[in-house]
């Protein structure tokens, strides 16, 4: 018990000695603390202090600074308007030296004109006298001319202005004749240039369409599955298809007939997907007909889609545009239709763009120009005019459906569009190779036009240039003469009407040459 209380005592004392030094301690830390803030308190208060003698130094030196800047820009200021000052004084007694100047000039000049006066009125009496003179005399000349001529005067007039007239009259006739000509010549370089410059920047490839179309088949057995047991499959092909099937004894080929290139195209198709899948019935066939009229119909319409991104035409209906893909199927003179529109339609443009118009409604006009062929035969009248119809319908301009309806001649061209559409479209029809002439008759037409240059005396050799549309006739300078040379060519122009109407027109040259050769020795 002892033990325990004297345990708690030392405790108790162990406890407030610590109590006592730690009290000690914080008092010693205090001092130490106070007496370091109150250096720290005074260390800033000393540089305050010399802050603010430093501040006050500078804005003093910076005022001093300022002030002298001031006065050096007064000064400066002051110095450029003594500057002006003196300019502009200097420039107001240059004026004033020059307006002296002008006005010295100006009283020499009225004195010239006073003087001139005087000259120009001792002229004018001095011409007056002359008139006086002349009038006398000429009356004196006249009378004695009338005396001699036994003719008045009014008379000699009348007579002299009717030999006038009759002179202006007759130089008159023939400067309107030389402009005539020249105009006309110019026009005809102009319109050549013109549409050789088009020309020149279109080149188009050529495709004919004929009535038949041949199709390859891999074997001869498969002519036996496309006649089928008594015939019943060419049957079906033919009455699905609208076309005629020769199958004869040429090898591993069939034959499609028909003047409608869609139908043939149908046939076609069907044809190569029945070889490809292998079943030929008819049922089958009924089924692959109508899968291939979809497919052709959505190509027509790409095709339609294809041309007009081409030509970059915008807004053309939908109708129109698979109007446009259908004349792919459609053929005229052995001549594809949407190709020659296509022609058409950059030759349009071309032609528009040398002569300063629109391009694009030119190409338009080109491509829409044969719209009319791709309509079925229950539209009555003209392709051209059925052809603007729908074109109007479909909303297009009405100088666009002249231009359509004016083409073929259908109705007379008023517009300038018209009468390009309309060139354009003789320029491709009419070039060699597109309407296709066969090549058997396009060379006798040459060696016909050149045996009836040869058939006449004195010719040495024929030759048929520029497509029959021109012969070069060589004759012997000793047998023909100038002269007979100008009758020969008429007579070979003559007798080219009279054996081949339809030649068109033929440009007839006849050249003689004298060639005179010495040998020196």
């Amino acid at each position: 018990m002892e033990v325990v209380i004297a345990s708690i005592l030392g405790l108790v004392f162990g406890g407030v000695i610590v109590f006592v030094i730690k009290k000690i301690q914080d008092d010693a830390k205090k001092k130490s603390a106070q007496v370091e803030a109150d250096k720290i308190i005074n260390r800033a208060k000393s540089e305050a202090a010399k802050v603010k003698k430093d501040s006050e130094t500078k804005a003093k030196d910076f005022e001093v600074r300022a002030r002298k800047n001031v006065e050096t820009d007064i000064h400066k200021q002051k110095s450029q308007a003594k500057n002006k000052e003196a300019q502009l004084d200097r420039r107001l007694k240059e004026i004033d030296d020059q307006f002296k100047q002008k006005m010295d000039e100006n009283d020499r000049f009225v004195g010239q004109l006073k003087d001139r006066e005087e000259k120009v009125a001792i002229s004018e009496n001095r011409i007056k006298d002359l008139e006086k003179k002349t009038e006398t005399h000429i009356f004196e000349l006249k009378q004695k001319l009338e005396s001699v001529a036994a003719m008045t005067a009014e008379d000699a007039r009348r007579q002299l202005i009717t030999a006038l007239e009759d002179e202006a009259k007759i130089e008159a006739a023939k400067k309107i004749a030389h402009i005539e000509e020249e105009a006309q010549k110019e026009a005809d370089r102009k319109a050549r240039r013109v549409i050789s410059t088009a020309l020149s920047r279109f080149a188009s490839e050529y495709t004919s369409e004929r009535t038949v179309s041949v199709l390859a088949l891999p074997s001869d057995e498969m002519k036996g599955k496309i006649i089928g047991r008594e015939g019943r499959n060419i049957r079906t092909l033919e009455a699905m298809c609208g076309v005629d099937l020769i199958v004869d004894d040429t090898p591993e080929a069939v034959v499609i007939s028909g003047f409608d290139p869609v139908r043939r195209e149908l046939a076609k198709r069907t044809i190569e997907k029945l070889m490809e899948d292998g079943r030929v019935h008819p049922a089958r066939i009924e089924e692959v007909v109508e899968k291939q009229k979809g497919e052709i119909t959505k190509s027509i319409k790409e095709e339609g889609e294809r041309v007009v991104v081409e030509l970059g035409i915008p807004n053309i209906h939908p109708e129109l545009v698979k109007l446009i893909g259908s004349l792919k199927y459609r053929s005229t003179h052995a001549q594809n239709v949407l190709n020659h529109s296509l022609e058409v339609a950059y030759i349009s443009g071309l032609l528009a763009g040398e002569m300063g118009m629109n391009v694009k409604q030119a190409r338009r006009a080109g491509i829409l120009h044969e719209i009319g062929r791709a309509i079925e035969h229950t539209a009555e009248g003209s392709y051209a005019i059925v052809g603007a119809e729908w074109a109007k319908k479909y909303g297009e301009s009405e100088e666009i459906c002249h231009a359509i309806r004016a083409h073929q001649d259908d109705e007379k061209p008023t517009t300038a569009l018209a009468w390009i559409v309309h060139a354009a479209n003789i320029l491709s029809a009419s070039r060699p190779g597109a309407r296709r002439p066969h090549m058997d008759s396009y060379i006798h037409r040459l060696e016909d036009l050149e045996s009836i240059g040869n058939s006449f005396d004195g010719v040495l050799k024929t030759f048929a240039m520029q497509a029959g549309k021109e012969v070069r006739v060589m004759v012997e300078s000793g047998k023909v003469t100038d002269d007979q040379s100008t009758m020969l060519a008429r007579d070979i122009a003559r007798k080219i009407e009279r054996e081949m109407p339809n030649a068109g027109q033929v440009k007839v040259t006849v050249v003689r040459e004298s060639r005179s050769v010495e040998h020196a020795r």
